[in-house]
């Protein structure tokens, strides 16, 4: 199934299911819950789709393609480099981008997100898949200047919007077998597959959950491929994953 979370003309927030002719079927409450299909039907031209989850956290992994560490001229890690980014950075697909005054180089950067479907906690790999909801694309905005060469990366990852997912959730994906690019105003910028992660789905839930519980809608972004570079305001940046849309945002100027 393909979920999506939408925005009706009176205000109105919804989940639905995203047939291939763009219909949508609404879901009585969430994916979250026992799933129950009502009959009304709307479609993706009369509604303003938001990002697809709301999440308590999300759980982003660092330096996770060996391509993207040696750009970085970082060892290959050992174990999952994490951090966290606040709910308030979630943004939806075609939602606007905001450059912040305080960094002077805002980066892409093109990744498979999991949304995890129910409760995980201290789960083994080997059935770590079975706590996913699907899979969607992410875009791991980043204050490049922001983020110091050595320790935390919070501030450079934090902003409002700096995370925009979508355009839905699919549960009809390979996670270790996508392709994966970026482009920004059309031209490619990254490309890669999910087969080179360093740390797969399942190792990467297994290890997370053992850390904390991973609560339904909370979502890991799995790492980016190297070809990153920086944005400009007026830019269109489009993430692309195999069987999950292309999402698009376009950047612009922070409002005071």
């Amino acid at each position: 199934m393909r979920y999506v979370r939408f925005l009706r003309s009176n205000g109105e927030i919804k989940y639905g299911i995203l047939h291939k002719d763009n219909s949508i079927q609404v879901l009585l409450g969430t994916p979250f819950e026992k799933r129950v299909l009502t009959e009304e039907i709307t479609s993706l031209e009369k509604v303003t789709l938001l990002s697809p989850v709301e999440f308590s956290k999300a759980v982003c992994i660092g330096l996770n393609y060996r391509d993207h560490a040696e750009e970085f001229k970082k060892p290959i890690p050992k174990s999952p480099v994490i951090f966290i980014k606040p709910s308030t950075s979630a943004n939806r697909p075609n939602g606007p981008i905001y450059y912040p005054e305080m960094s002077h180089r805002l980066d892409y950067e093109a990744e498979l997100a999991v949304v995890i479907g129910e409760r995980c906690h201290k789960v083994e790999e080997k059935d770590a898949l079975d706590y996913v909801l699907g899979y969607t694309n992410a875009n791991d905005v980043t204050a490049r200047d922001l983020q110091p060469v050595d320790g935390q990366w919070t501030l450079s990852k934090c902003f409002d919007g700096f995370l925009p997912l979508g355009p839905y959730i699919s549960d009809e994906v390979d996670p270790d077998n996508l392709k994966i690019e970026s482009r920004v105003n059309g031209v490619k910028k990254q490309e890669s597959n999910t087969s080179n992660l360093i740390f797969k789905v399942s190792y990467l839930i297994s290890y997370i959950s053992k850390a904390m519980t991973l609560l339904p809608g909370d979502v890991i972004s799995t790492g980016t491929p190297d070809g990153i570079s920086g944005m400009q305001i007026g830019d269109e940046v489009e993430i692309e994953i195999e069987g999950l849309g292309i999402l698009k945002n376009k950047i612009e100027k922070e409002k005071r």
